[in-house]
């Protein structure tokens, strides 16, 4: 802690150290025992027990397994701080000894490793130990505070499931929403980006409709495999040639599906693909310009029927509104030093965080989020930065120093924004 802390600060992170353990034991115990999207309920579980022993009037169920705690102290702000409780279908290589060795059935009933490769963990630690360190100094601050625990963030359908169950209207609508996420910086630093910070994604499936035939009669076929072949090349002209350069815009195909033997030419193929962007109308283009492609291919091809483009997920982008920004990352900064709170680039990664939040124009209510180092300090400079990043099997938070810094960073963050005593 440094001399430049408020004293109300202080006093709530006196206690940090003692509920520090319970914390820790939290974080591992998550990690081991990871769950997927919308199937956290032993998470949500214990999310729930620690903020009912905070004394946090808690809500449990909320858009499928989302768990609503609300702390009232005396008129001021309502304060929302969301954590985001699901784990990813990858398998765990860090070697921790508290490693998960989880298999769980997906959506589709096959049996696929989990594990906490995005952080995860830590956000929904943090999240407890902040309400827990705000319930404890709740003497130092006034007004409302709003813990929401959220399922099916990696699915993007976390936040719109509790928005859609009443976040906003059966409990009180916060004056401001934070969040903060881990990435690969290290360990004991901040990072933000004001206006526009994370991308708008929305995720796109193409079903291309061929005739079948057996592989030694190529004539007797309208491939669907050449069809997507040909989808797949001529999508990469869009960003490249359609968009103005220096606008941010991404296309990628992740996945390509079709027949099922290697003498069978099939006769459906299936493209599924991801757009990012931060404007609206560059959106628009995308996928007029996939529609038309996928279209003017099939019809290239004598296809028996018209390709089908649809939208199976998507999120708008993450904004950062001005002033809790700004007040946000001033508190930081005098807590833990300018050298440790630094102003980054937009990512083009994105969050359903953006559904609650405030677009310029939009609904929702005005919204900081922020980056969590959690490298340890000596492997990201012996590495120069070259670090297993989220999602990567290998991403291995310094345990210690992420809590601990997380914990600091979330409570100095919503004292800003909630009210003096």
């Amino acid at each position: 802690m440094t001399t430049k802390q408020v004293s109300r600060e202080g006093v709530v992170l006196n206690n940090l150290n003692t509920i520090y353990p319970a914390i820790e034991a939290l974080y591992t115990d998550l990690h081991e025992h990871p769950e997927l999207s919308m199937q956290e309920v032993k998470t949500a579980a214990k999310v729930a027990s620690h903020l009912k022993s905070s004394g946090f009037d808690v809500t449990s169920g909320v858009g499928g397994t989302g768990v609503v705690g609300i702390l009232c102290n005396r008129s001021g702000p309502t304060v929302m701080l969301r954590g985001d409780m699901d784990a990813l279908p990858l398998e765990e290589q860090t070697g921790l000894p508290y490693a998960s060795k989880v298999k769980a059935k997906n959506r589709a009933g096959e049996m696929v490793p989990v594990a906490h490769m995005c952080g995860h963990d830590v956000h929904t630690s943090c999240l407890v130990g902040t309400a827990m360190l705000l319930a404890q100094g709740k003497q130092n601050w006034s007004g409302t505070l709003m813990i929401v625990a959220q399922p099916g963030e990696e699915t993007m359908e976390g936040a719109r499931a509790m928005l859609n169950d009443g976040l906003f209207t059966r409990f009180p609508k916060p004056d401001v929403a934070l969040a903060q996420h881990t990435n690969s910086f290290p360990a004991g630093t901040i990072s933000y980006h004001p206006g526009y910070t994370l991308a708008a994604e929305h995720n796109v499936r193409i079903r291309l409709f061929g005739i079948g035939a057996h592989g030694s009669l190529p004539q007797k076929s309208i491939d669907p495999v050449v069809m997507a072949a040909a989808v797949v090349m001529r999508l990469q002209t869009i960003v490249a040639r359609e968009i103005t350069p220096g606008k941010i815009a991404i296309v990628t195909i992740g996945v390509i599906k079709s027949g099922t033997r290697y003498n069978i030419i099939p006769d459906e193929a299936e493209l599924d693909l991801t757009i990012r962007t931060f404007e609206d109308e560059i959106f628009q283009h995308i996928y007029s310009a996939i529609t038309r492609i996928a279209r003017a291919e099939a019809a290239a091809s004598n296809a028996p029927k018209p390709p089908e483009v649809s939208i199976m997920e998507a999120t708008q982008a993450t904004y950062n509104d001005p002033e809790p920004t700004r007040q946000v990352t001033a508190a930081l900064t005098q807590h833990f030093g300018a050298n440790r709170v630094k102003e980054i680039p937009a990512m083009t990664a994105s969050e359903d965080f953006s559904l609650y939040g405030h677009i310029p124009g939009g609904a929702g209510v005005p919204s900081c989020y922020y980056f969590l180092g959690i490298t340890n300090p000596e492997l990201y400079k012996r590495k120069k930065g070259d670090v297993p990043g989220p999602h990567s099997p290998y991403y291995a938070p310094d345990r210690d120093r992420s809590l601990k810094i997380g914990l600091q960073a979330l409570s100095v963050a919503a004292l800003s924004q909630l009210g003096k005593p």
